[in-house]
């Protein structure tokens, strides 16, 4: 009865990733305009945080000008964030299932890099938007950081679980 159940339950191990691809996707369906105006707020609404921390007590203008500098930023690191987390999503499962090593940093890899090079794709079709071979690579920074990521907590975990539960 476990094994039924554990059966039944594998495939939803990938609901993650696909509840992220779609939000990437989504994100990226956004015109120009809609997705550049969100990525400022952001980096007005860091500049503001930062203005504060430090009591810089900086006026509107200051604050939209620091905003407009560092606006490029925000945006590749969403990138870099947004792909971290996909790789994350999508490498767990596949090494609780026992894919390691070499392996599963490119099946890992060629679906979240794949993902991103049809997501540029994708974009192409939105007004405002244009494809980017260079976000491409930003995004697979992101990504090889994401399997990295869970190769080293599983490894980690491995040499803290018991032997005796290891070999299992």
């Amino acid at each position: 009865m476990k094994e039924l159940f554990i059966n039944i339950l594998r495939p939803f191990s990938f609901l993650p990733a696909i509840l992220i691809m779609y939000a990437i996707f989504t994100l990226s369906g956004q015109p120009g305009e809609t997705s550049a105006d969100l990525s400022y707020k952001v980096s007005y609404k860091i500049v503001e945080m930062k203005s504060r921390l430090a009591n810089e007590y900086k006026d509107e203008y200051q604050l939209a000008y620091e905003a407009e500098r560092i606006h490029g930023k925000v945006r590749k690191l969403a990138h870099m964030t947004e792909y971290f987390c996909l790789a994350i999503a999508v490498s767990f499962p596949f090494y609780v299932y026992g894919l390691r090593g070499i392996p599963l940093m490119l099946v890992a890899g060629v679906i979240c890099v794949g993902f991103a090079g049809l997501d540029e794709y994708h974009q192409s079709f939105v007004a405002g938007r244009g494809p980017s071979k260079r976000d491409v690579a930003i995004d697979s920074v992101g990504i090889f950081f994401g399997i990295l990521a869970v190769r080293i907590f599983c490894w980690i975990f491995l040499l803290l679980l018991p032997k005796k539960r290891r070999r299992r």
